[in-house]
């Protein structure tokens, strides 16, 4: 029983130290600075590449991949072919001999540790380079470079074993194998085995036991039976909260600001799911390139847990340009500049301009152009309040009005928990205004109120969640002597399906109304509602949607309501495919009358970057305005909503 329990022990151990290596060899590939110059990859195109990869390589060798697996297993081929870096790679040279027998010994290993992950405790692999067993090469092998070196893979899988007896102990004793997914008939690999370990000790942290770690992971393979016998020991330690919280690494950030604002005070509970929180949190400030938090390895003389925050602060200038594109709208062009860290507490300062609808006219003075300067900055009196204050200039001329806006605003946002905030603060805003009621000067003093909560899972590409906003906006008009309220509320869901939620149903839904202010002429046109546009009803210009007088000339509303459903369905990795239909009723009564329904549908495609997905869509109206767009196309980065 000793020797059989050795012997079915020691590769696992072994393929989780180079499982480890491997990660460890990955992570500091990636984190490496590129010089100029040389190659990088951009949306899966490479760039600057020598075309012949031996002229990268000192004393290139070439060799040849054969990879043979017993059984006839089409989908394990597949899977250890995936895994193979020797064929994964056969088309580069390595450098030398040698390189070549460490690359086969390598491979050797990766392919073992791709078997026990899938249950393949008996599997034999078997390598040959140039006709001779791995295990027989030389120190320094000298081979025929004629032609390409040949390796020789022959896998014998061996059968697939199977869960037997499981056995939680110590402080996981009274947790329940099947919880961790080791139950009757569950995955017997590698994987899963070492997975459950680490929900163990998850769990037992979870508790508030700092310290909490395995003390023994027994896996004993009967080859006779092909079962697996697995024994998890673990040990939780004493319940801690948080102690002393140490910030290293700042450089003109302040350290206390780092400390308060990650929200692990002394003597706050520990969990890591508030290690977790705080590290997103201080990543969400912009000002560090990267956030690393630990608890340390024993308690204090208080029986509580230290903290460690790591940061690395980032550039703190920064300027950018972007796009994006309509046929109805035409070209839209904005630029910024901004500073991350102002006044060393994570202050942010941002300028910002765009013009856009070129190409859609060609009289500068009906181009709509903006202008604004932006200032934020969190922690402000309390680690869950942001100030934002912000100063704009708009000047727009959609076919409907013309508009030029001077608004300055301010206000506070106070994050309840971790989905929902609060924002309220004060705005004045100056219109100067042409439409169907003439020219006219607005003069609006305001009092925005926002609630919103976020349950996305992902806030640029989600696929479960929902987020929703309520706000309220009184105003008064100082100029007409007007008083009016402007309340709106959406709400937008996600649920996806399939195999890495390879279909994803959006919708949303939003509604809004105008309460008070008399005539509609009182009300600022660009307090009005419109619809239509990329962001809106899609196949319709921008604000295209609206009641309209007796002369056919749109007035906007005092209500309106609005919806789009999208089914965002993954082709590949990268590309997807998303059908869609919007449609929109605006009103003039504070109560939607539902007697102009119009709607748009079209279809999209993505492609998916690190940065949210490139959205191109085109979409028709299904009930179109006389002389009004007949289809729309529409380019940007993100998806609809």
């Amino acid at each position: 029983m000793h020797n059989r329990s050795y012997e079915a022990k020691w590769p696992l151990a072994r393929v989780v130290r180079k499982a480890a290596l491997a990660l460890s060899a990955g992570t500091a590939l990636l984190s490496m600075d590129v010089p100029p110059a040389q190659a990088f990859t951009l949306f899966g195109h490479k760039f600057f590449e020598s075309e012949d990869p031996a002229q990268q390589v000192l004393d290139p060798v070439r060799y040849s991949v054969t990879l043979d697996v017993a059984g006839g297993d089409k989908d394990l081929k597949e899977t250890l072919e995936s895994a193979s870096q020797l064929v994964a790679d056969k088309g580069d040279p390595v450098s030398g001999d040698l390189g070549v027998a460490i690359k086969a010994r390598d491979d050797r290993d990766r392919l073992l540790a791709t078997l026990y992950e899938q249950a393949r405790y008996g599997a034999v692999v078997t390598v040959t380079v140039n006709g001779i067993d791995l295990t027989e090469l030389p120190p320094n092998p000298a081979f025929n470079r004629a032609q390409p070196v040949p390796v020789t893979v022959r896998i014998d899988p061996g059968p697939k074993f199977a869960l037997g007896t499981v056995d939680f102990r110590g402080d996981a004793a009274r947790f329940s194998p099947d919880a961790f997914g080791l139950g009757p008939g569950a995955d017997a690999g590698s994987l899963a085995i070492i997975k459950a370990g680490e929900k163990v000790v998850n769990e037992l942290k979870n508790e508030g036991r700092p310290l909490a770690r395995l003390t023994a992971r027994d896996v004993v393979a009967d080859h006779r039976t092909n079962r697996v016998d697995v024994t998890i020991t673990a040990e939780g330690g004493p319940v801690a909260p948080i102690g002393e919280t140490r910030v290293t690494g700042t450089e003109t950030v302040d350290s206390d600001f780092v400390r308060d604002y990650s929200l692990l005070n002394n003597g706050r509970p520990y969990s890591p799911a508030a290690l977790n929180k705080a590290s997103e949190r201080l990543r969400k400030l912009g000002v560090f390139s990267s956030v690393t938090i630990r608890e340390a390895q024993a308690l204090d003389n208080d029986g509580r847990i230290p903290v460690d925050i790591r940061v690395s602060e980032g550039k703190h200038r920064y300027f950018g340009i972007g796009a994006q594109y309509s046929t109805i709208d035409g070209f839209g062009l904005q630029g910024y500049w901004g500073h991350r860290n102002l006044f060393g507490r994570a202050e942010s300062l941002r300028v910002e301009g765009s013009v856009s609808r070129l190409g859609e006219t060609t009289d500068v003075q009906k181009l709509d152009y903006s202008a604004g300067i932006l200032f934020s900055k969190p922690g402000f009196i309390l680690p869950t309040m942001t100030l934002n204050a912000s100063l704009k200039a708009k000047m727009e001329a959609p076919e409907s009005y013309e508009a030029k806006t001077v608004t300055a605003a301010a206000s506070l946002t106070y994050e309840l928990n971790d989905w929902d905030k609060i924002t309220g603060g004060g705005e004045v805003s100056y219109a100067k205004t042409e439409d169907a009621f003439g020219v006219n000067d607005y003069l609006t003093f305001s009092i925005p109120v926002e609630f919103e909560r976020d349950a996305r899972d992902d806030k640029l590409n989600p696929t479960s969640g929902y987020r929703a906003l309520v706000n309220a906006k009184p105003s008064y008009e100082a100029l007409q002597g007007t008083v009016f309220s402007s309340f709106e509320a959406s709400a937008s869901g996600y649920y996806g399906f399939g195999e890495n939620n390879g279909v994803v149903l959006a919708g949303k839904l939003s509604a809004g109304t105008i309460v008070g202010g008399g005539s509609l002429d009182n009300i600022p046109v660009n307090r009005r509602f419109y619809a239509g546009g990329g962001g809106s009803v899609r196949g319709y210009s921008y604000q295209q949607i609206s009641p309209r007088n007796e002369k056919g000339e749109a007035t906007g509303g005092r209500s309106y309501v609005q919806g789009s459903l999208e089914a965002r369905v993954n082709v590949t990795e990268t590309i997807g495919v998303v059908p869609f239909i919007d449609a929109a009723t605006v009103s003039d009564e504070s109560v939607p009358d539902f007697s102009d329904i119009r709607a748009g549908a079209g279809i999209g495609l993505r492609y998916a970057t690190p940065f949210g997905p490139i959205r191109l869509d085109v979409a028709v109206p299904l009930q179109s305005y006389e002389g009004g767009s007949s289809y729309g196309i529409y380019a940007g980065i993100g998806q609809a909503f």
